[in-house]
């Protein structure tokens, strides 16, 4: 390929032949931005409307040593927030949170709070679909998890039960997302396996 300096690209791929599985580690994005990404996307193409909630926070000191380079010096969390992303989808309101683990045999429950499940609750009571989208980045692997799993282990676990989701529960009981170029991470086609 010709790129615009007019030089020819010297690199070359000595990939296997046959069956490559993707190479996720060197795209430079966190699963957070890939779900930003994939929104956008869906947003373009009449598919959802979903959005990162902001975090509520409170400024309490600026610093302005010109007028366009305002810094803020300090500022606070108002409250504790809920989930990361909200919005529509096939006329259903979705609600839900996206976590990474480094783990390869299960997801800790302390990387979740007792407001977002009490928030995840509250949407299921309400008709909404909440979920979780975990990524097991060793794995290079996403799920769509139903927050019923969730819930399942988030009570146990204060009756004595593991502090932890398990990976085979995971690949069990949620919908694998393969990495796609637009839809990064297409959580609407799991979705329809499982919902609609």
């Amino acid at each position: 390929m010709n790129y615009p300096n007019g030089k020819r690209s010297t690199k070359q791929s000595h990939a296997p032949k046959g069956k490559i599985k993707p190479d996720f580690s060197n795209r430079g994005m966190s699963l957070e931005e890939d779900i930003n990404v994939t929104n956008q996307y869906y947003l373009e193409a009449g598919i959802a409307v979903v959005h990162k909630k902001p975090t509520p926070v409170q400024i309490v000191n600026v610093d302005y040593p010109k007028r366009s380079a305002a810094v803020i010096k300090e500022a606070y969390f108002k409250q504790a927030s809920t989930t990361d992303f909200n919005g529509v989808y096939r006329g259903k309101y979705i609600d839900f949170e996206a976590k990474e683990t480094k783990n390869k045999t299960s997801f800790p429950l302390s990387n979740v709070h007792q407001h977002q499940i009490d928030h995840m609750k509250a949407i299921e009571k309400h008709g909404g679909i909440s979920f979780l989208i975990l990524c097991f980045s060793p794995l290079e692997e996403v799920y769509l998890l139903p927050s019923s799993g969730l819930f399942l282990y988030w009570d146990d676990q204060w009756n004595g039960g593991r502090k932890s989701i398990p990976y085979a529960f995971v690949e069990k009981e949620g919908i694998q997302i393969p990495f796609h170029f637009q839809a990064r991470v297409d959580y609407a086609t799991a979705l329809d396996k499982l919902y609609f």
